[in-house]
């Protein structure tokens, strides 16, 4: 018999999936979602009658021992017109949900690591704050040339939320970027 290494199951059941995703109040689609496959993948996994085996025995593992997980990773309801991701690569660091008209701000860090927050620590930023973090994902204000910059981009004028639709935020110096949904 071959030394184990780690303390995992070699497989898992249709019945221990169900149950995990029951025990998570998901639907298919919304576990499949959780586990980046197809709801066909989950609907085959959960009426199959063999053993099931590969990357997500150790996933149902984790998410077996720690069912509150799925709940931070959880989108909230989009209740303000403007969300912005802040993303690094392709990972989302903060959820930020504003309201122009009223000038208000709501996030959500999806990390724990402050350097990759859109606010590091702040956790209820204002909306002076917000248009700080905006100016920070553009060139600044008093860049030599900056008209001829503004060209190039097709903008009448320097606006950083305009600037960041036409340039997602990205900066030559980070892996750092924008993603918006209006």
């Amino acid at each position: 018999m071959k030394e184990r290494l780690f303390a995992v199951p070699a497989y898992t059941t249709a019945e221990e999936i169900r149950a995990l995703r029951k025990r998570l109040k998901l639907t298919q689609r919304e576990f499949a979602e959780l586990v980046c496959c197809a709801k066909s993948t989950v609907e085959r996994w959960e009426t199959s009658k063999e053993n099931i085996t590969g990357p997500v025995v150790l996933l149902l593992q984790m998410l077996d021992r720690y069912t509150d997980y799925p709940k931070q990773l959880q989108v909230p309801k989009r209740e303000y017109p403007l969300r912005l991701w802040y993303m690094y690569r392709q990972k989302p660091c903060t959820l930020i949900d504003v309201n122009e008209m009223e000038q208000r701000v709501r996030i959500v860090n999806y990390t724990d690591k402050l350097m990759f927050r859109a606010f590091g620590k702040v956790e209820d930023p204002d909306y002076r704050m917000y248009e700080e973090f905006l100016e920070s994902r553009c060139f600044p204000a008093s860049r030599d040339k900056m008209k001829l910059v503004l060209q190039d981009l097709d903008l009448p004028f320097y606006d950083p939320l305009m600037i960041i639709e036409k340039t997602a935020g990205r900066m030559a110096e980070d892996d750092f970027w924008i993603q918006i949904e209006r």
